[in-house]
């Protein structure tokens, strides 16, 4: 039934994908905030499809500390539906990715038209000036920041090395960063064809000043914070 359930997922992925970045790329003309909302649609899309079709279900903790303004979220990062999640669930915001994510067809294209920060890694600290300089910008924009410290998606009862690039953009643009747990991994494993039913728990922190600290200073404090919590979402 899991595989069954998983096959019908990826087929309705493979209906509603291209006709929809088709609509994506139709709001091109489009002012940021409206091109976001309309393209953002297909996650809560992906989202609706996997309560009803897998059975994956979510609840969320601390979404009342929210700030108003903009923020950095540093997040840890599971496998693909937080990605998603998070379009459903937070304000509006962008992410700060790999540029080579917009050059998959159809999902880089829509990815694209949510004016993402797009970096070349390989350039070091080129791409930390381009994260600050467009950072600034999109926080300037109405829209808050989406960070993945650990860099790529790490499996449950795993943990990475935290990069302070989140923590320096958040300090560099003062910015508040507001950290956040949760176990997506445990029913939607990285690369798995297979998805199981099951209800993830995202828990979002409060917001943490950046004036006054350094990157390091930041980036430990989260780190402490989500893999904390990380104990009880994921125990080993």
């Amino acid at each position: 039934m899991i595989v069954l359930r998983s096959t019908l997922f990826a087929l309705a992925l493979v209906i509603i994908t291209p006709p929809y970045s088709l609509l994506a790329l139709a709001t091109a003309p489009l002012p940021r905030i409206w091109r976001y909302r309309i393209i953002s649609g297909w996650s809560h899309i992906v989202i609706w499809l996997a309560r009803v079709v897998l059975g994956i279900r979510y609840r969320v903790e601390g979404l009342e500390t929210l700030p108003r303004k903009p923020v950095v979220f540093l997040s840890k990062h599971q496998s693909a539906w937080e990605t998603l999640a998070f379009q459903v669930l937070l304000p509006p915001q962008v992410l700060v990715v790999k540029r080579e994510l917009l050059w998959i067809p159809f999902f880089g294209w829509g990815l694209a038209l949510t004016s993402p920060i797009a970096i070349n890694r390989r350039r070091g600290r080129q791409a930390l000036k381009r994260m600050g300089e467009l950072g600034r910008k999109r926080l300037a924009q109405g829209f808050s920041i989406v960070v993945y410290p650990e860099g790529t998606r790490v499996a449950p009862g795993k943990r990475r090395a935290y990069q302070p690039g989140g923590a320096w953009l958040a300090v560099k643009t003062g910015a508040p960063v507001v950290p956040i747990a949760h176990n997506a991994g445990l029913v939607w494993p990285k690369n798995a064809f297979v998805k199981r039913p099951g209800t993830i728990t995202v828990q979002i922190g409060a917001p943490i000043e950046s004036l006054g600290t350094t990157p390091d200073a930041l980036n430990a404090q989260v780190e402490t914070w989500i893999e904390t919590r990380m104990e009880t979402l994921c125990p080993k």
